[in-house]
Formats: structure tokens, C-alpha cells, sequence
């Protein structure tokens, strides 16, 4: 009993090795930008909006309003969410040195300069 669970042990060590070396592939500005070109598909568009859905979300959601001021502000009524990812697809165009960076980052980037807060 003790050899096997000694063997366990051994072989969760060895994967939990293995995973941590894994690398997990991050979505590049270009990528997102080719996935969200109109006209998309069905499964691609459905991607798009996911994806930079929650990237807004999340933002939401994790920003502490005492302590971190908020950098994104959409006014209401907000814009239509396919003009908003069309202005983005355009912007990202315009500066090809968002290429090959998280789309992430750089997806609250412009969202920031799109939706800039006002001074209090």
C-alpha cells in the first residue's frame, strides 16, 4: 500500500513537472484582428465576440474601484459592440506594432484611449 501510494506520489510529482515546462500559447493583436475582419463566420465571429467580451469583463470585474481608478469609461448608451470591434480591427491596422503583442493588452490599450476616463 505504502509502494503504491509512494508511486503516485512519484508519477503526480513528474506530471506536474511536465505541465509546468508546457507553455501555453497567448493570442496575438493579429490574430484576434484576422479572427474579428468582417465579413467573419459564424464560429468566428462568435469568437470575437467572446474573446473581447470577457476581455472587458474581466477588466470589470478585477478592477477594485478604492483602489486602482478606472482607466475605461464607456459612456451610455454604449456604442454597438460590431462598431466598436470594427474601430478596433481599423486602429490595429493602423499600428502593425500591436501585431505580435497579447491581444489582450493591447485590446484594453485601446480601449483606454477609445474610452478614456475624465478627471474627478
Amino acid at each position: 500500500m505504502k509502494k503504491t501510494l509512494l508511486l503516485l506520489a512519484a508519477l503526480g510529482a513528474i506530471s506536474g513537472a511536465v505541465q509546468a515546462q508546457e507553455q501555453i500559447k497567448v493570442l496575438s493583436t493579429q490574430e484576434l484582428v484576422n479572427t474579428c475582419k468582417m465579413p467573419a463566420s459564424p464560429e468566428s465571429r462568435s469568437f470575437c465576440i467572446g474573446y473581447t467580451s470577457a476581455i472587458y469583463e474581466t477588466y470589470l470585474a478585477t478592477r477594485h474601484p478604492q483602489r486602482a481608478k478606472p482607466f475605461i469609461c464607456v459612456n451610455q448608451p454604449a456604442p454597438k459592440r460590431d462598431d466598436v470591434i470594427a474601430d478596433f480591427v481599423k486602429w490595429a491596422g493602423e499600428n502593425p506594432q500591436t501585431a505580435d503583442k497579447p491581444a489582450s493588452g493591447t485590446a484594453l490599450g485601446y480601449l483606454a484611449m477609445r474610452f478614456p476616463c475624465g478627471k474627478k
